[in-house]
């Protein structure tokens, strides 16, 4: 939905502040299958999430990842093209803690992402070759063969599924954080955003599910929202922090991140990164080369032997677990 959509009684109060049409890396959403470099959560001015000491993570190169033993079903469903050099080429886009950053060397791909490239692989009796790549390069790396699989936060979507196969393992939910002391304590649905003043990234699916709740709330006789909009996250943040915003409202993956990183910021409630369908991030390969189906065994051996619970806490993406892998589940845009 867009603003021009509404009834001028109805439109949204909002504020530019900073140039609202450009709107910086840190609240750009990874909801909706974005790229996740721009989400970057603790990215100010461009500076590298990696480049700062992070409470709570390990942002070093030597990463004592998780491991796990070989689901001998899971292998035995491998495509003989992709077992043959005994290796599974995953590309990632390093660019967003949790997910995936560059470790204190600025060379080694770490994350979230990356660790369960890694478990995969070992699953599979694989050994992972993980490669950076930029999001614009994945999908032509995929369809070609390049990258045998992206796991980059990549969201499930009707359009997608006709080039793509996928093995989902994680739930996309948006979140919104407030200032640690805040007296806003609990989101859960539209009314509870009524009169607040919310930082939300333009043109991204939490403004699209902004707009909407403010929709209801006006025809209800609530109080409209007051959307802000900044062009960076050291901008936002003191936004937040001296009270000249309530809320913000983006990737939780990334809000969970820095949440624990600074410790100024505290979760208010989740939302579904489709609402109100579920969106699947889901690990992506080439439509109808038969790995999706592996990929799936092996990611349900994972959350068996609870190799994927433990990835996912370290990165403090609990929240965001599923229970069972799908294969191509149903995709944004059915």
């Amino acid at each position: 939905m867009h603003t021009s959509s509404i009834p001028p009684s109805r439109r949204p109060r909002r504020t530019a502040l900073l140039g609202a049409a450009l709107l910086g890396p840190a609240l750009l959403g990874l909801a909706g299958c974005a790229d996740p470099g721009t989400a970057a959560a603790g990215q100010a001015d461009g500076a590298s999430p990696s480049a700062a000491a992070a409470s709570g993570f390990n942002l070093t190169p030597e990463q004592n990842r998780f491991t796990s033993d070989v689901s001998g079903e899971a292998q035995a469903l491998l495509p003989d093209e992709i077992s043959a050099d005994g290796k599974l080429t995953v590309a990632v886009n390093p660019f967003a803690a949790p997910l995936a950053v560059y470790a204190s060397d600025n060379t080694t791909p770490i994350g979230n992402e990356v660790d369960i490239a890694y478990a995969l692989a070992d699953s599979l009796g694989l050994e992972a070759d993980v490669v950076p790549v930029a999001w614009a390069d994945w999908p032509l790396g995929v369809e070609s063969g390049k990258y045998e699989a992206v796991i980059s936060n990549v969201t499930v979507t009707e359009e997608r599924k006709q080039k793509f196969d996928f093995a989902s393992y994680r739930n996309d939910l948006l979140g919104f954080y407030a200032k640690a002391d805040s007296a806003v304590s609990e989101i859960t649905e539209a009314g509870d955003v009524a009169g607040l003043r919310v930082i939300v990234g333009s043109g991204t699916n939490q403004e699209k599910i902004l707009l909407e709740w403010d929709a209801q709330n006006q025809e209800n006789g609530l109080q409209p929202v007051e959307f802000q909009y900044y062009d960076d996250d050291s901008a936002s943040s003191l936004a937040l922090q001296s009270g000249r915003a309530d809320v913000t409202f983006g990737p939780n993956a990334t809000g969970a991140y820095k949440a624990k990183t600074d410790g100024e910021t505290k979760l208010v409630g989740t939302v579904e990164g489709g609402w109100p369908a579920k969106a699947n991030i889901a690990v992506t390969t080439r439509k109808g080369n038969g790995f999706a189906v592996a990929a799936q065994a092996g990611l349900n051996h994972l959350i068996d032997n609870g190799t994927y619970a433990r990835i996912l806490d370290r990165w403090g993406l609990a929240a965001e677990a599923i229970e069972e892998s799908e294969l191509n589940p149903p995709g944004l845009g059915s």
